[in-house]
């Protein structure tokens, strides 16, 4: 017999499995979003993906084992994430030699942004970067690319966001060309 309180953990469970779900609604729209927007505003790079597409599915349904294959998307994919991190910050709680319970927040964002590790382009769209993996790409510090967490506290739906991230984008390219509005204006900003 089911008490009352087995009912408010299957609730508790129910509701942590509602968050994964939205958040992760949420992490890949952002993804998808801002990868659309670079993709139009790069057509060298979106005809790079969408011949890679066609060669690995032709207007077939995405499938996992063509996922894997697909080497330029991944590329564009972390570079769209480094550019725009789907999580503006990370909060951890330190244990051990700052005082406990103290809360540190991370930006992925500065930390992507940051020309010493990313190189004097850090703020333009370049793929290409990863072309290597994230180790090289960093030069030597994977700790630096960080749009899900890093080590033991990543984010639980990284492999889901990345998987349906390929297969929308993937149909996306099958389907349709990106290019912006005739009125988009780029904004620039300069040190004074």
């Amino acid at each position: 017999m089911l008490t009352k309180l087995d009912f408010r953990a299957s609730d508790d469970i129910i509701d942590e499995c509602k968050n994964f779900y939205y958040a992760g609604q949420e992490t890949t729209s952002s993804l998808l979003g801002w990868t659309i927007f670079l993709l139009a505003t790069n057509k060298e790079w979106q005809e790079k993906a969408r011949k890679e597409v066609a060669e690995s599915f032709g207007q077939k349904v995405p499938n996992a084992d063509g996922l894997s294959s697909l080497k330029i998307k991944n590329m564009i994919l972390d570079e769209s994430l480094r550019l725009y991190p789907p999580v503006p910050f990370i909060k951890r709680k330190v244990e051990l030699t700052l005082p406990p319970k103290m809360l540190i927040y991370i930006s992925p964002l500065a930390v992507q942004h940051d020309h010493k590790i990313w190189g004097e382009h850090v703020h333009v769209f370049k793929p290409d970067r990863f072309a290597e993996g994230v180790v090289k790409a960093t030069n030597n510090n994977p700790v630096a690319f960080l749009p899900f967490g890093y080590g033991p506290q990543t984010c639980l739906g990284l492999n889901f966001a990345m998987i349906k991230a390929k297969i929308s984008l993937s149909m996306i390219l099958q389907r349709y060309m990106f290019t912006t509005s005739p009125t988009y204006v780029k904004i620039t900003f300069h040190k004074i």
